[in-house]
């Protein structure tokens, strides 16, 4: 007689024993919600199904990666036929070159790139190379942007940093941190007065150009000119962090919506399909430093492996500006439905977006920088999470992360989780 599969509450008990924390990164654990994760088995255009046989409609979307809903029937047969052929040789292929290209062609401040493995190698790789090239040590970030975990980018960072409530880490070195700034999100001022203090010694400003790290913070009118311009005039380079909203609000990222180019870009998720890929790119003559053409150096085993390059090429030429109109579409009656049902509910609630990304700010006020995120009401965001996930809704489990639409949710799924959020808004009320 077969076993009973185990239940996500004994999967998690077992995980823990062996895994730090039971899980692979710190979000997943559900700490900031107070609760234990379901363990998921499958994952289906808009739903996950987990190991109790439960299913969600799914709004954490793997974090970003699947605009086109989980497990397209075509980017599955793209990768059985491309895993048959290998899944990893260390040498060229013309799927790197090809992605390449197709890159550049909707960003097309990437004149070259190099492909890597996660988001957090190509902004640790972007910031080696603008230090290179303007021989300058100091990093200019902004608090509650997350860049990865690379020691010099966790300073006042968000994301799993800003859940937990780490807003930097043990183990960086004090020098390492002393070569990072870090100035306040949409506050120019704050800018402008570290360039001042640190004349002639900021190699570059890294930044999110859509805030999605400490939940969806779009950047006021005038803030990303206004970095373009103080680079400019300072000689230092200007990165671009679009490992989430690159191919998320547009085909171009951020930079073409917003029509402010970076010097460099770096990219991820949506890049690979689903799997693990990063990229870093810019103007050849700063990409020409990096090894072999120049000194900079960086590698990696299984960067631009088949697979990944596959399931990126897949998903890249599937973008188009239907699928754009129908996410932010979606997006915004979302936005409207939460919205309403936390003013029935007698609830404070701001609802940022952008394209495809939104994020319920349990707060009264106005969320349009760090100060402002930090001031929600995460014991509501908790009670609020739980409800919906009772009704089979699965958004992040963080007040501080991004909800992520697909082109595989419908209008129905939205409406049936307006309808959720409803009931779910008054035991936040009771939080």
């Amino acid at each position: 007689m077969p076993s009973a599969r185990p239940t996500s509450s004994q999967a998690f008990t077992r995980a823990r024993r062996i895994l730090v924390g039971g899980v692979n990164s710190p979000v997943r654990a559900f700490t900031a919600v107070k609760g234990r994760p379901p363990f998921i088995t499958r994952g289906k255009g808009a739903h996950l199904t987990d190991q109790d046989g439960r299913r969600y409609l799914d709004y954490v979307m793997s974090w970003g990666p699947l605009i086109h809903g989980h497990a397209p029937a075509g980017l599955t047969r793209a990768l059985t036929a491309a895993a048959a052929k290998g899944t990893s040789f260390g040498a060229p292929t013309i799927l790197e070159t090809t992605l390449a290209e197709h890159v550049s062609a909707l960003i097309p401040s990437v004149e070259k790139l190099r492909f890597v493995n996660s988001g957090t190698e190509a902004t640790m790789s972007a910031i080696r190379v603008a230090r290179a090239a303007t021989k300058r040590d100091k990093i200019l970030k902004f608090k509650g942007c997350y860049h990865g975990h690379t020691d010099s980018l966790l300073v006042d960072a968000g994301s799993g940093a800003l859940t937990l409530g780490i807003p930097s880490s043990p183990g960086v070195p004090k020098g390492v941190a002393s070569d990072t700034l870090v100035a306040n999100y949409n506050d120019l001022d704050s800018v402008k007065h570290l360039f001042r203090a640190h004349r002639q010694q900021i190699a570059a400003v890294i930044v999110e150009p859509i805030a999605g790290n400490m939940g969806v913070v779009p950047p006021a009118s005038d803030f990303l000119e206004g970095l373009r311009k103080l680079c400019n005039q300072n000689d230092s380079l200007l990165i671009f962090d679009e490992v989430i909203s690159g191919f998320r609000v547009s085909k171009g990222g951020a930079q073409s919506l917003l029509a402010v180019h970076p010097d460099l870009t770096c990219l991820g998720k949506i890049i690979g399909g689903g799997l693990p890929v990063g990229a870093y790119g810019g103007a050849a003559e700063f990409m020409s430093l990096v090894a072999p053409m120049g000194e900079v150096y960086q590698a990696g085993t299984l960067s631009g492996n088949p697979l990944a390059m596959t399931a990126g090429l897949w998903s890249l030429k599937r973008l188009s500006n239907v699928l754009y109109r129908r996410l932010s579409r979606m997006s915004g009656r979302l936005k409207t439905g939460l919205t309403k049902a936390a003013k029935d509910a007698g609830v404070n609630v701001q609802v940022n977006s952008a394209g495809s990304l939104l994020t319920p700010f349990f707060t009264a006020k106005p969320v349009n920088d760090y100060h402002s995120a930090v001031g929600a009401n995460t014991k509501k965001y908790a009670a609020f999470f739980h409800a919906m996930l009772d009704q089979g809704i699965y958004p992040p489990p963080s007040q501080f992360e991004a909800w992520f639409l697909s082109g595989a949710h419908t209008d129905q799924d939205v409406e049936h989780t307006i309808k959720a959020s409803q009931k779910a808004m008054h035991a936040a009320k009771r939080a």
